[in-house]
């Protein structure tokens, strides 16, 4: 992936048989953790620390981040970035969200038999069964959420999803704008014709497709 232009955010198995350059020595993920100081508290990562990685001879810098095992609470996991300005957390959270794919396609292949049910060559046959398997584990997802998120008792959830939704940029935009023109009227002698004046000269300044969102909303 580095290769064409692309960071790599991953798992890296602890194995002895695996070794990256730090301080200038090859050295296993479990070594590095054991040398250096681990962080306390409720943080979300125990180590971060910087590692090349040498592969075919070229060295590719990478960040490695230890995390809690949150199953086996005296073991750690180990993440690893090639992208090294990216804060430990933001490598926690993306991490997070691959994961959760990774589980989706394993659900699907190990329990709802996405690879073994059907059998046909048929382009059409294999798109009906791959969407009839996608509507099984969305079958389970609702029946898990509805179980287990007290977020999911009848309306509540609306409610929920409504108070989180965040607001189009074109009310953002129109906020704004009655903001100024409160400014201005609080703060300049301006009548309000001459503020009306200004606020139309800006929106016809502004690109025709955005002054027509605008107009519209």
């Amino acid at each position: 992936m580095i290769s064409i232009g692309y960071d790599v955010i991953g798992m890296v198995k602890k194995t002895p048989k695996m070794f990256f350059r730090y301080n200038g020595k090859d050295m296993s993920l479990t070594t590095i953790y054991n040398q250096n100081k681990k962080r306390r508290g409720r943080s979300r990562y125990l180590l971060s620390v910087l590692v090349d990685v040498v592969k075919d001879g070229k060295v590719i810098p990478a960040k490695v981040v230890y995390v809690r095992n949150r199953n086996k609470r005296k073991e750690y996991l180990c993440l690893i970035s090639t992208d090294t300005t990216l804060d430990e957390n933001e490598i926690i959270r993306i991490y997070g969200k691959r994961w959760d794919i990774e589980v989706f396609f394993k659900i699907c292949k190990s329990y709802l038999n996405l690879s073994r049910e059907c059998n046909s060559l048929s382009y059409d046959a294999m798109t009906a069964h791959t969407a009839v398997v996608f509507t099984r584990y969305m079958m389970l997802s609702l029946e898990s959420r509805e179980s287990n998120d007290n977020r999911s008792l009848g309306e509540l959830f609306l409610y929920f999803s409504d108070e989180m939704s965040d607001i189009t940029w074109i009310q953002a935009f129109q906020m704004l704008l009655q903001m100024f023109r409160t400014m201005l009227s609080d703060n300049t002698e301006l009548s309000e014709e001459k503020i009306n004046d200004l606020v139309d000269t800006f929106m016809n300044t502004l690109p025709a497709l955005l002054k027509s969102q605008l107009q519209a909303a």
